[in-house]
């Protein structure tokens, strides 16, 4: 009669149970990601080259901010966070890109709780489409409320500040979806030797503005334009966005980062808050640090 070895094989009880334990938590890190890069706050850095900058604004330090949304999920202590690394970038100058919370009466709350920005030559904003109201009582409390923060409002308008013997204009742009803009009047306060941040909200208004025409009748008014409202689509895939609300009409290009047109560096900041869902992927939550070159 034929005699059989056996052979003893170990369960593989343990390995099937270590590999569902990894798979089990890689599907929880793929959940949790987009939550953490939406309150995962990044700082940019950015060195913008400026020809024929005057001599008195070179290194001048820029940060700029947008859509911080504040609302029952971006709660308070968030936005003191953000002012405090706002403020441990020591700029020279701060600008804010519109969309403060959710409407215009939270918008209002939003300034009168903000902690004080700090700034060499001061804080500048305009309004975003959530800030807007058909109410004009609403509208003068929420730029009283601005002021009373520290911040200048610009709502079509032109401010200009002197910087040693330097002048640096910032030209504010009303919203181009729920505001009323007016960028031919604001071109037509400058020149194309002036240096000009064009601060807006929305990329949209950028064709009008590349068409504009100054005060010499040229259509080179601004050098640096900053622009918010998309999120860089918030929750991205392969570069587009999975909500079309945040991929901007004129062109997909606008949907995020730095671009050189009409001879002006111009960013499309992600900003900071969220919208629907606090949650981001592949579009982080950024501060933008920009030195002039």
């Amino acid at each position: 009669m034929p005699r059989y070895e056996y052979k003893y094989r170990r369960p593989q009880r343990r390995k099937s149970r270590f590999g569902r334990v990894i798979i089990i938590l890689l599907i929880l890190a793929v959940i949790a990601y987009p939550f953490f890069e939406a309150f995962h706050v990044t700082v940019d850095e950015y060195t913008t080259d400026v020809k024929n900058l005057p001599s008195n604004l070179r290194n001048l330090k820029v940060v700029y901010l947008s859509d911080i949304h504040q609302n029952s999920w971006d709660s308070q202590s968030r936005t003191n966070k953000i002012v405090k690394k706002v403020n441990s970038l020591s700029a020279d100058l701060v600008l804010l890109g519109g969309d403060y919370a959710m409407d215009a009466e939270s918008a209002i709350s939003f300034f009168e709780t903000l902690p004080l920005i700090q700034s060499r030559l001061g804080v500048y904003a305009v309004l975003g489409d959530y800030d807007r109201s058909e109410s004009a009582a609403d509208q003068r409390k929420l730029l009283d409320a601005m002021a009373k923060a520290g911040i200048t409002p610009l709502v079509n308008e032109v401010i200009s500040i002197k910087v040693g013997q330097a002048y640096l204009y910032i030209a504010g742009i009303d919203d181009i979806k729920n505001g009323d803009p007016d960028i031919e009047g604001v071109a037509a306060q400058l020149s194309e030797d002036d240096f000009v941040i064009l601060l807006g909200h929305d990329p949209d208004m950028l064709p009008d503005a590349e068409d504009a025409v100054d005060a010499d009748g040229g259509t080179h008014w601004f050098d640096l334009a900053l622009f918010g409202h998309t999120h860089g689509g918030q929750i991205t895939l392969f570069g587009k966005p999975v909500l079309s609300v945040f991929n901007p009409k004129e062109s997909s290009r606008y949907l995020s980062g730095w671009f050189t047109e009409n001879r002006a560096e111009i960013l499309v900041s992600n900003g900071i808050g969220t919208l629907y869902v606090p949650m981001r992927l592949f579009a982080p939550a950024e501060i933008h640090y920009i030195k002039l070159r």
